[in-house]
């Protein structure tokens, strides 16, 4: 008796047999859950469509942040309306900020830094992004955080409205970050 299983590998669907008593099927096949190594294939996204997925999170970002009154909020307290814990949460809050931006536009310049096209959904196994996406993931979250909580406690929003500015405007901030077009690699010459 046969089992087919079906694994994807690129955008392609390869099929294979385990478990049959032939020798040379199960050699041939490989096992359930084993990565090989292939290389995967870029889809490419018009840009249009593109520009359209990340308006989709710039438009209600621009518009639930202007509404909520965030900004202003938040640079009352950066002035000091809150006090001296107040404020130097708001900068905490802001380097942080400051922080995601920095490394995202860092990983997005990475192939023209480099010269080197990294394969973004094997980062793991990439030298640069296997150290910089995960403080790129702890300074969104642990910012983000220091966000919610500075404007839950220190100005009119309380924390429901400050948890609903803040993520819009981490929505804003990244559906702007997307806009920018990633550069191709450049080919080095090793001569």
């Amino acid at each position: 008796m046969s089992v087919s299983t079906s694994t994807s590998v690129s955008s392609s669907q390869s099929q294979f047999a385990s478990g049959s008593k032939s020798s040379h099927a199960a050699a041939a096949a490989p096992k359930p859950g084993v990565a090989t190594a292939t290389k995967r294939k870029v889809r490419h996204v018009p840009w249009t469509e593109h520009t359209l997925r990340q308006l989709k999170l710039v438009l209600p970002g621009a518009a639930i942040t202007y509404y909520l009154g965030t900004l202003n909020d938040f640079w009352g307290i950066i002035e000091g309306n809150g006090g001296f814990w107040a404020r130097l949460a708001g900068f905490g809050a802001s380097g942080l900020g400051f922080l995601t931006v920095t490394l995202f536009l860092y990983v997005l310049l990475t192939p023209w830094l480099t010269g080197e096209e990294p394969d973004y959904q094997t980062w793991r196994e990439s030298g640069i992004l296997s150290s910089v996406i995960p403080v790129l993931t702890g300074s969104i979250v642990v910012g983000w955080l220091l966000a919610v909580s500075t404007l839950g406690q220190w100005s009119p929003m309380g924390y429901v409205k400050g948890t609903i500015g803040v993520s819009a405007f981490y929505a804003l901030t990244f559906g702007l970050l997307g806009l920018i077009p990633v550069p191709k690699a450049s080919r080095k010459r090793h001569d």
